[in-house]
């Protein structure tokens, strides 16, 4: 799984011109999920993101966590996160799994997200064209991947 973090004032998701889910201050997440992906890609990656010390305290340091700030999570699927630009400039999505894999893998991301964070997490649609505007704030992006640890 690879996931693109970005720490947010705020952040919502549209479909055909509705709003299906948006949040204030927290963490907007794309998330990519390759056919190799399984549960504990989900455990690592969870843990990771809702401990990620990267809100300011007192002080202004990034040191502390979604959960410290008691803020908001918005999870968006993203299959081109496994995109191979190897050969040619058209990328293959080769790797991204297939939505009968993938779903059940990513409804089991946002369950885990909810659990650890103690609160819902917003999303889009799986497979859906969404429209997602980021109000990136500092701005603060980070990429996980749960195959190199990094």
């Amino acid at each position: 799984m690879r996931v693109v973090i970005q720490r947010v004032s705020s952040s919502k998701v549209s479909i055909d011109s509705k709003i299906v889910g948006s949040i204030g201050q927290g963490l907007n997440l794309l998330l990519g999920i390759e056919e190799a992906d399984e549960s504990s890609d989900i455990e690592w990656l969870v843990q990771k993101i809702v401990n990620l010390r990267i809100f300011s305290d007192a002080e202004g340091k990034m040191n502390l966590s979604i959960k410290d700030i008691d803020g908001e999570i918005l999870l968006i699927s993203q299959f081109t996160l496994h995109a191979s630009y190897k050969k040619g400039n058209r990328p293959s999505f080769i790797k991204s799994a297939r939505p009968d894999q993938a779903i059940p893998l990513y409804e089991s991301f946002k369950k885990q997200l909810a659990i650890e964070l103690g609160k819902e997490v917003a999303s889009g649609e799986f497979g859906a064209d969404m429209k997602v505007d980021i109000q990136n704030d500092g701005p603060v992006t980070i990429v996980m991947d749960s195959r190199n640890k990094e």
